[in-house]
């Protein structure tokens, strides 16, 4: 038997506990059957007894197996939480949204020195690419010198357009560099589509829930959201944007199709294809929020909206904000037929992103640094879910649903219909824990009682003494 892959970046024994979880989850070990000895399964997968070991605290972390003294490991029995549900959106209208407020609070409670911050999802700094980058801006300096300190084109430094490009025609799609309009972050691609394709008044469908961010855009730009049903394991249902087409006067649409920000879903690439057609046969626009698609668990990346479209209907904003550099703030667009007038706005608005961040970007993709960094930071975000998934069965009540993401750095949870995310927002934060109500990821203010916490994050004792207290107060409530 060979489980074992020495060509990847994955450590030996995280493809130790991927071996065994897949295992249980196949119903192959159960609960209460003993684990392989580890000098057993060393011996059976030529590696060391202490990469064994390893590996079985690991799955004792996650709470998949226990130890037992003088006897050895044992498969745990799992608390099985209910699958999630779409929530209904037969009856919804557009609605204007009113969540500044709260997202307010939200982002003091982020920033305060010493809070646990659950509350902000920021995959890259699991594990952070500090050096790298480090590195990549070192030889820039070297070399460009008082160049990285001038100002960029407006529509972003070529070499990072020609990085950018070449990226989409490893994912098997056309894109030239000229189409690419570098951005203040993936915020600004946004804002910059909406104001391109929409006006004040006009009705923008989201998912439910939806990222609160691009709430905030549309309650600043003065437009209405209108919720359409999401599944929490294939991302949106065609079925209910067709019901939402015939029933109102749609805009345009601003869907996370790769990746949902709080589900963390993914829509299945023929469903996407599905889409793009349904909605260029009404002209609708989509814009297509992409800055997750890299951070696929299993190492997949879903092919972008665009690659289906046949009318430049699609709009695409990207960003490495989440993958690798947050405070680089530097993403882009790809407008389509949109393209001149996402320009025009972009000149107006910010007349250019940071030079530097640019180029030191350009060296980093360029030297292959990027996908390395990528690759490595996949499994350690999949292992944090799996630790903060198995905590909160420990700690929270049985009643509890969690999400199962196919990649990101956040949970979804519904927690039982007595608590009230919004007090326990202010409770956690009372104690230095910072959350995202469920409240902020619907424009009507539904889901009062989820809430969304943030597993990107260097994995440490004091993260599991908050996830613990937590379910305290969840308890208490």
């Amino acid at each position: 038997m060979s489980t074992i892959d020495r060509n990847t970046s994955n450590y030996l024994y995280q493809q130790v506990t991927g071996f065994i979880s897949d295992q249980i989850l196949a119903g192959v070990l159960r609960p209460g059957d003993r684990l392989p000895s580890l000098r057993h399964l060393s011996k059976r997968l030529s590696i060391s007894v202490p990469t064994v070991r390893q590996a079985y605290v690991e799955l004792e972390r996650q709470g998949r197996v226990e130890s037992r003294p003088q006897s050895g490991f044992y498969v745990r029995q799992q608390a099985r939480n209910a699958l999630m549900k779409p929530a209904s959106c037969r009856n919804c209208k557009p609605a204007p949204v009113r969540c500044r407020s709260l997202i307010d609070r939200v982002y003091e409670g982020i920033h305060t020195p010493g809070v646990v911050p659950f509350g902000i999802a920021n995959p890259s700094m699991a594990k952070p690419a500090a050096k790298g980058l480090n590195r990549a801006m070192k030889r820039i300096m070297g070399r460009a010198e008082e160049r990285s300190i001038g100002y960029a084109p407006s529509d972003g430094e070529p070499a990072l357009r020609r990085q950018i490009a070449y990226r989409y025609l490893e994912l098997g799609g056309r894109v030239e560099p000229d189409e690419v309009v570098v951005t203040n972050g993936g915020q600004e691609a946004l804002t910059l589509a909406l104001m391109a394709v929409a006006e004040k008044g006009d009705v923008i469908a989201v998912e439910t829930p939806t990222y609160h961010g691009a709430l905030e855009l549309i309650e600043s730009l003065g437009m209405l959201a209108l919720e359409i049903e999401t599944c929490p394991e294939e991302g949106l249902m065609l079925c209910s944007l067709q019901d939402a087409i015939r029933r109102h006067d749609i805009k345009a649409c601003l869907f996370a199709s790769s990746l949902n920000n709080p589900l963390g879903s993914a829509t299945p690439d023929e469903h996407r294809q599905e889409l793009v057609a349904l909605l260029e046969a009404h002209d609708i626009p989509l814009i297509e929020d992409d800055v997750y698609g890299d951070l696929m668990f299993d190492g997949s990346r879903p092919s972008p909206a665009r690659f289906y479209s046949d009318k430049g209907l699609v709009l695409t904003a990207g960003s490495f904000s989440k993958t690798v550099a947050p405070g680089y703030r530097v993403g882009w667009l790809l407008a389509g037929r949109f393209e001149q007038r996402v320009r025009t706005l972009k000149r107006a608005f910010s007349c250019s992103c940071g030079l530097l961040q640019q180029m030191t970007l350009s060296e980093y993709l360029a030297s292959g640094e990027y996908d390395r960094h990528i690759r490595a930071l996949r499994p350690v975000l999949k292992c944090n879910a799996e630790r903060m998934a198995a905590l909160i069965g420990q700690h929270f009540p049985q009643e509890t649903r969690v999400s199962r993401p196919q990649g990101g750095s956040v949970l979804w949870l519904e927690l039982p219909r007595t608590v009230d995310g919004g007090r326990l927002f202010d409770r956690a934060l009372e104690e230095n824990i910072s959350t995202c109500p469920g409240m902020l990821y619907s424009p009507t203010r539904r889901y009062r009682n989820f809430m969304r916490l943030s597993f990107g994050h260097p994995w440490s004792d004091e993260i599991e003494a908050a996830i613990h207290r937590l379910g305290q107060m969840v308890r208490s409530d």
